[in-house]
């Protein structure tokens, strides 16, 4: 078969640094506000036209976090502990042999940056900063929608972590919006810790809005250390 060359249309602007605590689906932390920038020519405004008729839209990216390596036909699944293994078309692991990934974002708006070069706004992604984006499609509901899809493991949502902050903690984050704040509660309320990790006195790190949000998991209760900045977006 013939090989097909994609190249990024563009790139996404997100709160979470590295890739470590994204959450692992699209919509767990709808307070999350990402930005899509456009490369040229594809950020004229006209190829934009009409999506601020639609809620929502595809985003089709690539796991470039992810490093290229031989295929790996099985993969384990977090929603699964960790520990048992599962076709990697039946799951939505980073891991797949084009390393192309899938999301459905809710859109907040269409806009224009100082060079009149359209951008999106979207919430609740699941994208570390840089994400290069492969392509956008609106979701339109009457054939995306399947009320009675199965869901095989994965068939209801992931249970979610009671977060609790430090004093320090919340001092830390005080400079941030309410939803800035929200967003790192949801995120964190999914437990990204690996899915066989169970020890109760380790500190964990995830770069989130530039804080360096330290955590540890005990007893289905999160409790957020400190969260001291942690630098700017990568570029």
């Amino acid at each position: 078969m013939k090989e097909a060359l994609l190249r990024p249309i563009g790139y996404v602007r997100s709160p979470y640094g590295e890739k470590f605590a994204v959450p692992r689906q699209p919509r767990l932390a709808p307070h999350t506000k990402s930005e899509i920038h456009f490369t040229q020519p594809y950020g004229t405004p006209e190829a934009f036209r009409g999506l601020d008729g639609f809620s929502h839209i595809f985003v089709i990216f690539l796991f470039d976090r992810i490093p290229p390596g031989p295929f790996r036909p099985t993969v384990r699944p977090p929603r699964l502990g960790g520990n048992e293994r599962e076709g990697v078309f039946a799951t939505r692991s980073p891991y797949r042999p084009s390393r192309i990934g899938l999301s459905v974002v809710k859109l907040e708006a269409v806009k224009q940056d100082d060079n009149n070069q359209a951008f999106l706004t979207i919430s609740g992604g699941d994208f570390t900063d840089g994400t290069p984006v492969l392509d956008i499609k609106p979701y339109v509901p009457f054939s995306d929608s399947i009320p009675d899809a199965k869901g095989g493991f994965a068939s209801t949502p992931p249970q979610t972590l009671e977060v609790r902050y430090s004093k320090e903690a919340g001092s830390d984050l005080s400079s941030l919006s309410e939803d800035e704040r929200e967003s790192i509660t949801e995120t964190l309320a999914q437990d990204p810790r690996p899915a066989y990790s169970n020890d109760g006195e380790r500190i964990y790190g995830a770069v989130i809005y530039c804080r360096n949000i330290r955590f540890r998991v005990s007893d289905g209760l999160v409790t957020v250390v400190d969260a001291k900045k942690a630098g700017d977006f990568k570029d």
